[in-house]
């Protein structure tokens, strides 16, 4: 990652300023449009929950390129980027499938042959490199990835003497992403967000980043987000925010629906088979040839997909039977 995207040419960080307009609705297409060639983005969610993939495929039609993706723990997300050509430097923490399909297979392809620069790091280098966006500062001390190989992979990482305990501190950089791509369960017409669970990295994203874009699966009036528990990034941060039925899917956005593992094991399948075949039986009937999210949701199987992946609610029994699906045919 350039420091040019991290740190301004004055030497101070410089993210994202106030969004202040009363209504932020937008279309999927439109806010989607927010990428272009080139940003650094930070993908909200995590692994196979809350992942904004709706906008993703939306700015994938659109053939962005050059990207660099910023994040923690990430699944098929970073791994649908690298497939379609649009990642050319990754700086992830863990790109994967965990214990369920295992690695990730076009991500791996991409950087083993050169495709995608590896920027390796760790999740808690990136929070610290958020924060100081957030505090303003140039840069952020940490003790965590000393004695590791992480300094001799980044030049720009500094180590400083403390002047109150005498020890040694490595310095990172502040992370300045140009665009924050988020997906929430609920948020309101001015582009409060209300995310159910784990928030993840998703309010340093916000708060870091220039330009912060939303899906979520309702916009619903203020005092509904006051209801379910109240608002977990304020509008301020948020720049455009559109309302996507399932705009996470195949990962799950409870409680909504749950994981999709059969779209996901065929997924895996194509992804697996070399870059022809994903590009053959994934990218083309799933992103390419779908003129647009509708056009997508028909393709999974509309309401009847929608209603298969709600049932993880009636209890422990239906979701570990959702979960032992086998891949859709």
């Amino acid at each position: 990652m350039s420091n040019a995207h991290m740190i301004a040419t004055n030497g101070k960080p410089r993210s994202g300023g106030v969004w202040t307009n009363a209504d932020k609705r937008s279309g999927l297409e439109d806010v989607a449009g927010a990428v272009k060639d080139g940003h650094v983005v930070a993908v909200g969610g995590g692994l196979s929950s809350r992942v904004p993939m709706a906008i993703l495929r939306s700015l994938l039609r659109r053939n962005v390129r050059d990207l660099t993706v910023v994040g923690s723990a990430h699944g098929i997300d970073i791994d649908l980027l690298c497939g379609a050509g649009a990642v050319s430097v990754t700086s992830e923490s863990y790109v994967g499938f965990e214990q369920d399909f295992g690695i990730a297979p076009n991500y791996r392809r991409a950087c083993e042959a050169g495709e995608v620069r590896i920027d390796d790091s760790c999740c808690y280098t990136v929070v610290q490199q958020l924060r100081a966006a957030v505090a303003g500062l140039p840069f952020m001390p940490m003790r965590s990835a000393r004695g590791t190989s992480f300094p001799g992979l980044h030049p720009e990482y500094k180590t400083m003497t403390c002047p109150y305990t005498g020890e040694e501190l490595l310095l990172v950089p502040a992370l300045i992403p140009d665009v924050a791509i988020l997906h929430a369960q609920y948020g309101d017409a001015q582009g409060n967000l209300r995310i159910e669970g784990p928030p993840v990295l998703d309010p340093l994203f916000a708060k870091a980043s220039r330009v912060v874009i939303a899906s979520v699966e309702e916009i619903v009036p203020t005092e509904r987000l006051v209801e379910l528990g109240g608002i977990t990034i304020p509008y301020f941060y948020v720049t455009a925010v559109a309302e996507v039925r399932m705009g996470a899917h195949p990962t799950a956005c409870y409680p909504f629906y749950a994981y999709d593992r059969p779209h996901t094991a065929a997924y895996y399948t194509a992804a697996r088979s070399g870059a022809q075949r994903f590009n053959t039986d994934y990218l083309e009937p799933f992103v390419f040839g779908c003129t647009d999210h509708a056009s997508y949701l028909r393709r999974i199987g509309g309401d009847e997909t929608s209603r298969r992946l709600a049932t993880w609610s009636a209890g422990t029994e239906a979701w570990m039977s959702l979960y032992r699906e086998e891949a859709m045919a």
